[in-house]
């Protein structure tokens, strides 16, 4: 079967969750016997037409210099070259800068899109913004011909709103199992004395509520602060809080190794996001054995159930900031919990099997290129 993967700026992974996905799922089901190719930014790092037996065909993309316009002309070269590649099913990851071309998608081929998290309801958009991204979300719904949800909440919300059934498939993530306390040197931390948040420095990510609470509690360990911070948004964070000797901006990790040992060593994890489905920085914590306060909301609790502890207000983060040993055997039991989860539901091996399993039923009921 052959499979055209679209929506992301391509692989290997050198931005975000979606291209991390785009490489796990494309490595995994060529493996599976699947005939893989991957969409990449034409000025993406990784420059060969292949890579791990996944084919990548690279498509002009102008965001460098149109900002995020260009994703929109990005996306119509990369459909323009899937309509030539007579492909059983395209699987898009997202929609937002995609969905206005849809009706160009090739008929001959299945359309399955994971419909990522609710953009619109992200604060750092204006109205005009979000009502674009509402009419985008449901040209996405019109254009595909089956959805994935990549959480319950996500799945329940496309049945709610537009009728429509989606298939249930979660991100996933890799236990962490081998922890080199030599990565804190760089960092001057103690093991298990600071605590840390990952996140893209945006509002919605509740960052001053935890930061909020970090003042209020006001000790002396270090709370690290990771994520790109060359931004307006950034640029106030660092003015509130330029006080605060407690508060490390370090900016953006994208070493893994780094990042697991980062959150695997720390005391408590924040995890400020209210917005999305099935978070992937949330299971990169869980799979790097972190004990995590996240925002309480349903998306979040959805993954974390009981194996968590949960705040809305930074008093709430004061408190467990001066309460929390992360060491101690009821909250061990917690991050045990999560690790299990990690193994059992959202290991990637798991992930790709379910995917190539709906890559199969949906290609193969209505597939018009098979003979």
């Amino acid at each position: 079967m052959k499979v055209a993967i679209l929506g992301t700026r391509g692989i290997p992974n050198h931005y975000g969750g979606f291209e991390q996905c785009a490489e796990y799922l494309a490595v995994g089901l060529v493996k599976k016997g699947f005939d893989v190719i991957v969409y990449n930014s034409h000025n993406h790092p990784y420059q060969e037409k292949e890579w791990n037996n996944v084919k990548i065909v690279h498509c002009y993309d102008p965001e460098d210099k149109l900002g995020t316009a260009g994703q929109f002309i990005y996306d119509l070269n990369c459909i323009l070259d899937v309509r030539k590649q007579r492909c059983d099913v395209i699987l898009q990851l997202g929609y937002t800068s995609s969905s206005i071309w849809g009706r160009l998608m090739p008929k001959n081929s299945v359309v399955t899109t994971n419909m990522d998290g609710l953009e619109w309801k992200r604060t750092k958009y204006s109205e005009k913004v979000k009502t674009f991204l509402r009419w985008a979300e449901k040209l996405g719904v019109k254009y595909s011909d089956h959805l994935i949800s990549d959480s319950i909440g996500i799945q329940n919300y496309l049945k709610d709103k537009y009728q429509k059934d989606s298939t249930f498939i979660a991100y996933g993530a890799t236990l962490f199992e081998k922890p080199n306390i030599e990565q804190l040197k760089p960092y001057g931390l103690t093991p298990y004395v600071y605590d840390m948040l990952i996140a893209r420095l945006e509002p919605e990510n509740s960052i001053e509520t935890i930061l909020d609470g970090v003042v209020l509690a006001n000790l002396q360990r270090p709370f690290l602060v990771v994520g790109k911070h060359n931004t307006t948004y950034g640029a106030f964070l660092k003015q509130k809080y330029a006080l605060q000797a407690q508060i490390q901006f370090v900016g953006g990790i994208y070493d893994i190794e780094v990042l697991n040992n980062l959150r695997y060593y720390s005391n408590l994890y924040f995890h400020g996001h209210t917005v999305g489905g099935t978070n992937p920085s949330l299971l990169e914590a869980m799979a790097s054995n972190s004990l995590i306060c996240a925002n309480d909301n349903p998306f979040n609790r959805y993954i974390l159930e009981d194996d968590a502890i949960y705040f809305n207000e930074a008093i709430e983060v004061k408190q467990h900031l001066e309460r929390v040993v992360c060491q101690e055997p009821a909250y061990q039991a917690k991050t045990k919990n999560n690790a299990d989860k990690i193994v059992n539901i959202y290991d990637w091996n798991i992930i790709v099997d379910q995917y190539a399993q709906h890559l199969e039923e949906v290609g193969g009921k209505f597939n018009r290129f098979r003979k």
